[in-house]
């Protein structure tokens, strides 16, 4: 158990939930134009897309947990708050710079905007960007299994992976973070 753990992973199964859930299946996303969307998702995002209905489409990529977009009447679309933004990981700092690039470059292919720089945050290299549907997205470096590694670290104290001098995997960074070098 590392300083910043206040329960070991032991204690933190302990805990018996009233509800006997299984697997956290979804999410839901808005779209102005499900055809737009389904298009940016396959050939700019690289999700697996289905559509479901007349009026929503589901995708996916790298595992079972989905979204499921639903097309919304026009004008009652709103952008996404910030804090609300969907993660999808790349390995390495290398590639979120890359995937910044292309961002860049095919902004008004897809329409995108509020494009912010790569940059060490909440304890992974990353970047955001609104979308056409104003949903908001974050490219990340994260390993293998996404955010598991934090799991693994058990519950944190203080600012915890806030802080610019959190520690996170090595294999998301180039370089140590700021004040440890």
């Amino acid at each position: 158990m590392n300083e910043a753990t206040n329960k070991t992973e032991s204690e933190q199964k302990a805990v018996q939930p009233t509800l006997k859930l299984k697997f956290l299946s979804h999410g839901t996303l808005e779209s102005k134009d499900l055809d737009f969307t389904r298009k940016f998702y396959e050939e700019f995002l690289g999700l697996e897309v289905v559509r479901a209905s007349k009026v929503s489409i589901w995708c996916r990529l790298g595992g079972a947990h989905i979204y499921v977009v639903v097309q919304v009447p026009e004008g009652k679309k709103t952008e996404m708050p910030f804090l609300n933004h969907n993660g999808i990981d790349v390995e390495t700092e290398e590639e979120v710079d890359e995937c910044h690039r292309l961002a860049v470059r095919d902004a008004a292919i897809w329409n995108l905007r509020k494009i912010s720089k790569p940059m060490v945050q909440h304890g992974t290299y990353s970047f955001y960007f609104w979308d056409a549907d104003d949903n908001s997205w974050e490219i990340l470096a994260n390993p293998p299994g996404g955010y598991s590694w934090m799991f693994e670290r058990g519950d944190q104290e203080g600012a915890g992976h806030m802080s610019r001098n959190f520690e996170r995997p090595t294999s998301t960074r180039r370089k140590p973070p700021k004040g440890t070098a």
